[in-house]
């Protein structure tokens, strides 16, 4: 019998779309492989949802919150259903982004020049010398990036 893998994807972030295109890429994946998949569109429930399952793995394709910051992590180790993904401190600290650069700093790696401004300042004046990149401390992946330059700010191509 073939382990039976549940492909956890979508959410509700804002990055649901994207993490819909990968779970499905990684779920066919498993499936050419001869794995029993099972994929699932997570939900509020999903709890319920993989306690009445019961998978022997859940492969973590969730983007930004609840996949990226602990969240899913915290209910699998509950669940005892082992993971895809770092686990959830890792999880959790690298999601927050400042509080991760300060980790990183303390532990002797070299991170680049920033600092943590309100939005609104941040659309109001240049906070930094440009060319710099605007990003929201607790998303994932490229959603709310802007890149200012000299003359104006742009989201990433």
């Amino acid at each position: 019998m073939s382990k039976h893998v549940a492909v956890l994807m979508g959410g509700w972030s804002n990055e649901r779309e994207v993490s819909l295109r990968s779970g499905t890429a990684c779920a066919d994946a498993l499936e050419r492989q001869g794995y029993r998949v099972t994929r699932i569109d997570v939900e509020r429930d999903i709890a319920n949802v993989l306690q009445a399952l019961r998978p022997d793995v859940a492969c973590n394709l969730l983007h930004g919150s609840p996949g990226e910051d602990g969240t899913i992590q915290g209910i699998l180790e509950i669940l005892q259903i082992p993971y895809t993904h770092s686990g959830v401190l890792a999880s959790a600290l690298a999601m927050q982004k400042d509080t991760a650069k300060l980790v990183m700093q303390a532990a002797g790696v070299p991170v680049p020049e920033g600092r943590v401004v309100a939005r609104g300042d941040a659309a109001r004046d240049h906070v930094l010398l440009r060319p710099y990149v605007i990003k929201p401390v607790a998303e994932g992946s490229s959603v709310g990036v802007f890149i200012v330059t000299e003359q104006h700010s742009h989201p990433p191509q």
